[in-house]
Order: C-alpha cells, then sequence, then structure tokens
C-alpha cells in the first residue's frame, strides 16, 4: 500500500465513524485529544503520533444532530491496516445499526484494527456486529438497560466513564468520549503525555466518580415491575424501619422467599437496594436545596453525615460535598 507523504510512517491510524444525525461531541471529543497530542509532538519537534480521519458511508458532508456539518472521508477497503476505530453515537446510531453494508464493514474492519472503541451510543452499532459479546461495555447511563436488553451477550456496566476489555473499550455519553481518548492516549504514549493533553484542554486526566453522579435516578425497578410499589414505599419512609423483616412484610413475602426473589428481580440485595434509594434522595437534596449537610444526612436516614459519606463514595464515588460543588443549587 502506498505511503501517504503527508503521514509519518510510525503514525497511528484513527478513524472516526460518522453517519447522519451523530453526536458531534462523540466525534470531535476524542478528535481533539489525538489531535492536541500531534501538536504538541509538532511543537517539540517531534512526528505527530497519530493520522487521523473522519469515514462515513454516506456520500459528501454528514450532518451531525447539532446541525453543524463534517466532511467526512468514503470509508476506506475494510482489509487496510488500522490501528484504532472509534465509533461514534447520537440518534442517527439507531439508523446506522440497521445497515447491512455498514455493520458488515465495521466488523471486517475491526478485524483489521489493533483495537475497537465506540463513544456513547456508538456502542450499539458495534454490539451489532457481534464484536460486543462476551466483553464489558459501557455506554450513555440512559441508554445501559436498552443495551442489556438488546444484546444480552454483553456485559453492559452502568456506572463506569469508560471500559477497557481487551482490545475492546468503550466509554459513557458524550463528553465521555474525551475521558476515553485521554486514556487511549496514555495508553499509547505515557502519562505525562495525556496529562500535559488534559491541562491543554482544560479537563480532567482522570475524572473523578463515576456516570452515576450524572444520571437522573438510580434504578430499582425490575423488568416485571414486581417491587415497584415496594420501592415507592422505600422512598417515603427513608428514616423508618427498613430492614429485610419490614421489607419481606411490606411486601407480603417470607423473609426467605423475599431475599431470593428480590434479587432475582432487581440484581441487587434489599441492604444494597435501601443504600441506593438514601443516596438518590440525599443527592436530590444536595442538588436542589441548601440544607446543610448533616440535616441531609438524618433526613435520608442515614443517621450520620459519615454514614451517607461512605455510601456516596460506594454507590457514586463522590464525597456529598463534591457532589454539591458540582452539581450546586
Amino acid at each position: 500500500m502506498p505511503i501517504d507523504p503527508q503521514i509519518p510512517p510510525n503514525a497511528r491510524r484513527v478513524e472516526f465513524l460518522a453517519f447522519p444525525d451523530v453526536q458531534l461531541l462523540d466525534v470531535t471529543g476524542p478528535l481533539q485529544v489525538l489531535a492536541s497530542a500531534n501538536r504538541l509532538a509538532e511543537d517539540a519537534g517531534q512526528p505527530p503520533p497519530y493520522a487521523l480521519k473522519v469515514v462515513s458511508a454516506v456520500p459528501g458532508p454528514i450532518v451531525s444532530s447539532a446541525g453543524l456539518a463534517l466532511l467526512a472521508e468514503p470509508l476506506p477497503p475494510p482489509d487496510q491496516p488500522l490501528d484504532t476505530l472509534i465509533v461514534a453515537g447520537g440518534v442517527g446510531v439507531h439508523v446506522a445499526r440497521t445497515d447491512p453494508g455498514l455493520v458488515d464493514w465495521v466488523t471486517r474492519r475491526a478485524a483489521s484494527a489493533r483495537r475497537i472503541t465506540s463513544v456513547c451510543t456508538g456502542a450499539f452499532l458495534l454490539a451489532s456486529t457481534g464484536l460486543l459479546d462476551g466483553h464489558r461495555a459501557t455506554t450513555h447511563w440512559s441508554r445501559c438497560a436498552e443495551l442489556a436488553a438488546a444484546f444480552p451477550a454483553v456485559r453492559v456496566e452502568k456506572d463506569p466513564i469508560y471500559v477497557n476489555d481487551g482490545n475492546v473499550w468503550t466509554s459513557a455519553g458524550v463528553t465521555a468520549g474525551i475521558d476515553m481518548a485521554l486514556a487511549l492516549l496514555e495508553a499509547d504514549h505515557g502519562r505525562a503525555v495525556a496529562n500535559a493533553v488534559a491541562r491543554q484542554l482544560v479537563v480532567f486526566a482522570k475524572r473523578p466518580g463515576g456516570q452515576a453522579q450524572f444520571s437522573a435516578g438510580l434504578a430499582l425497578s425490575g423488568s416485571d415491575g414486581t417491587f415497584d410499589s415496594l420501592h415507592g414505599w422505600m422512598r417515603r419512609n427513608l428514616r423508618g424501619n427498613l430492614t429485610v423483616p419490614a421489607l419481606a412484610e411490606q411486601a407480603g413475602m417470607s423473609e426467605r422467599s423475599f431475599l431470593r426473589h428480590y434479587r432475582q428481580v432487581t440484581g441487587a440485595t434489599p441492604a444494597r437496594a435501601v443504600e441506593r434509594v438514601r443516596v438518590e434522595a440525599a443527592r436530590q437534596a444536595l442538588g436542589e436545596t441548601s440544607l446543610p449537610v448533616k440535616r441531609i444526612a438524618r433526613d435520608c436516614g442515614f443517621g450520620s453525615e459519615e454514614t451517607m459519606r461512605r455510601s456516596f463514595l460506594r454507590v457514586l464515588a463522590v464525597p456529598p460535598h463534591a457532589y454539591r460543588e458540582r452539581f450546586p443549587v
């Protein structure tokens, strides 16, 4: 294959797959991370480490969901050597993943790539190829349940900002693609380079906490709604007796049957469910009121501020005060 004279022979070739109604930041966020690495290298008199290209199966400009068009190149031959394939997400991904030709291209292109990645709902397109089967993966917090239901062979994780499983990387929603790209950069060229790019872009080199801190709610309901009324009762009785005997009685079941059935339906133990309900209530109070943290801890049934702090770290990976600073009233 002839070498593009504008691309250093040792540059890692990275392709960003776009489609109509792509999420703009899913493409431009990770692209800018790697482009900034190129610029820093050039400023230091070194060859750029990456050769970046946006590609699409649709000829002409690709109009993103934000209305801004991207100039994408045609899909290259699937057997052309490639370092990294980055599949963007966006509202158009569900149309894209029903295109047999595109799904086939992604499947074959992945075979030529050292690693494959997706940003946000781009995981749906990767999953449609079977490339995520048996792998841990994530997507936008609001789409995790949908991804898990549509592709049961994928081990969907709801909280991580990004997940790396072998040569497969997936990220949470939108700006999480920047976090993943920084991690890719660190894997390729070390922490110092990734930190330098993060400073240049004024972003966290490693964002504290997971995406649960940004979600609209910590889902507990099972698919059949069996315990919906129990969860509602728990939310109305945060300071009350939420022990297993009390929950089993409220559900009209024996303790043994309740423990077994509850975990089967929700995937959580009753103790963890109570903790998540209380964390959700406290999170809402922190973000919507100016009540003291100690008062919120008491009102939400934690008993003490320290107990609430430990629960926040376990569920959201950030302490209550840090959460309030990020989501002020």
